[in-house]
């Protein structure tokens, strides 16, 4: 059988990362699984026999080498394959094994670290956009359309922020 490769196009938002995996899923049970996520929304899949693999997300933004070297040994111990990292999103699949899909995260609190680091990340980075947010209207007319690309941005990154944070509060009410 000639397997191909496959390019697929799909966004998620970070606080969909249940989503995504159930997404990822829902492509190896039709043939098609990821070998690497290439980008935020560009998925790498071979063809192949439909399969039912269950994926999980993990996010960990910086790892030195041993660090990262431990972190994914503990994963391999546990029979999960590292098919690659995204934005500090980390990608593993593992087969579903008597109908039951495995998880990485037993409680929720490890949940909730996970998001709690992606929020850490974000607040680093949020200086940055408050510096190019003040300055809209200052520069010539010419650029105002940069300026509403800007805001727009801001706005999303807000947005974001907002609902992460929704998040771990969910799941601190579990």
């Amino acid at each position: 059988m000639n397997r191909r490769k496959v390019r697929k196009f799909k966004a998620f938002w970070a606080w969909q990362d249940e989503k995504e995996e159930a997404w990822l899923r829902s492509m190896s049970q039709q043939g098609l699984h990821l070998t690497e996520p290439l980008a935020p929304i560009v998925y790498s899949f071979l063809e192949g026999e439909p399969r039912d693999l269950v994926y999980r997300l993990d996010y960990v933004q910086r790892m030195s080498g041993d660090e990262r070297g431990r972190y994914l040994q503990l994963f391999q111990d546990s029979g999960w394959e590292h098919l690659g990292a995204n934005g500090g999103w980390q990608y593993f699949r593992k087969p579903v094994e008597a109908g039951d899909a495995p998880e990485i995260f037993t409680d929720p609190e490890s949940k909730v670290e996970k998001y709690k680091g992606l929020l850490a990340y974000m607040f680093i980075l949020l200086p940055f956009f408050v510096m190019l947010v003040s300055r809209i209207g200052s520069r010539p007319p010419a650029y105002r359309a940069l300026d509403v690309v800007i805001f727009i941005l801001f706005l999303l990154y807000m947005y974001a922020f907002l609902r992460i944070a929704h998040r771990v509060r969910q799941l601190r009410r579990l």
